[in-house]
């Protein structure tokens, strides 16, 4: 992957500087999880967060990001418990 999971926000704000990609994305959606995680956040309060009315997605795009981000947190969460 061209791009380092951001663990910070500070990083994940920085991933606007980068033309969007499929990689891009998925470093921000990663980087997002990782930073609820860290934060003892759950997975409610994420999808709570992204379902979040806003100027850039209309309902049906949230609710597939939402369900994009659940999918995520499964997967870092099983790669967290295997290492």
């Amino acid at each position: 992957m061209q791009y380092q999971m951001p663990v910070t926000l500070e990083d994940v704000v920085a991933l606007r500087g980068y033309p969007v990609s499929e990689e891009l994305l998925v470093a921000a959606i990663a980087g997002v999880v990782e930073l609820f995680q860290a934060q003892g956040k759950t997975l409610e309060q994420l999808k709570d967060h992204l379902m979040q009315p806003d100027q850039w997605l209309d309902d049906q795009q949230r609710l597939w990001l939402a369900n994009l981000a659940a999918d995520a947190w499964a997967l870092i969460r099983s790669t967290k418990s295997e290492e």
